[in-house]
């Protein structure tokens, strides 16, 4: 693995999560430009012994390092809230999953299946191959690839937080409150995540393992579980 991947974001698996690293690249240029100019103005100042003294005390200079943090302000905004809306926004939604935080597992229910629930606890058998350690489960929550899904997420005892950084979920899981959010996983593959709310000693250990497929090979996976 190279230097640049452990500096980075994980690779975006989600509409959303690819929207957030854009933003990402997009804040940072414009963080440096920022920067550039503060070092430039402050270089300017302190060794610049022929600099006019009343360069900054004009009503020219006061529009500008008015206009140009407003400006910044503007092109930070602007897409920020963009994604704030996609992630809010949940539109004809094809298939819901409710998703509840046990101290210290979670819980899945497809409803639109045959009332099809289960639990997912991690994995402690370290003598078997090819897992993760601390992020396997021996449940996994199984979703159709490239449609629209509405997550509805909740808690039965403290806050939980639903958490999966490849596809750009971070959602509370609070008592007694339904939050609920978008999501739509563009490949195949496992992704992995974790609760990211101290909820208790056990905290670290209920990970969170989701499972994206076509179609067909969910529907296979649905009939399996309700037999």
């Amino acid at each position: 693995m190279s230097v640049w991947k452990l500096l980075t974001l994980q690779d975006g698996n989600s509409s959303i999560m690819e929207n957030l690293i854009s933003f990402h690249d997009h804040s940072m240029i414009i963080i440096m430009m920022i920067i550039i100019l503060i070092f430039y103005i402050l270089f300017f100042m302190f060794f610049n012994k022929f600099m006019d003294r009343f360069m900054f005390e004009g009503q020219l200079i006061e529009i500008i390092w008015t206009l140009v943090p407003v400006l910044f302000l503007l092109f930070l905004a602007i897409p920020s809230l963009k994604i704030l809306y996609l992630t809010d926004e949940v539109y004809n939604p094809y298939l819901s999953v409710k998703v509840l935080g046990h101290q210290w597992y979670w819980s899945y229910e497809y409803s639109d299946f045959k009332e099809l629930i289960f639990d997912s606890f991690m994995i402690n058998d370290l003598s078997e191959k090819f897992i993760f350690r601390l992020l396997d489960v021996d449940n996994r929550m199984v979703i159709p690839m490239n449609l629209n899904m509405r997550i509805l997420i909740s808690s039965l005892d403290v806050i939980h937080s639903f958490t999966i950084p490849s596809i750009g979920i971070k959602v509370d899981a609070i008592p007694g409150r339904l939050n609920q959010i978008n999501m739509n996983v563009n490949r195949p593959g496992l992704y992995y995540g974790q609760c990211s709310e101290i909820c208790g000693v056990n905290h670290s250990f209920m990970p969170i393992v989701v499972e994206s497929n076509s179609i067909k090979n969910f529907l296979l996976w649905v009939e399996s579980m309700s037999n």
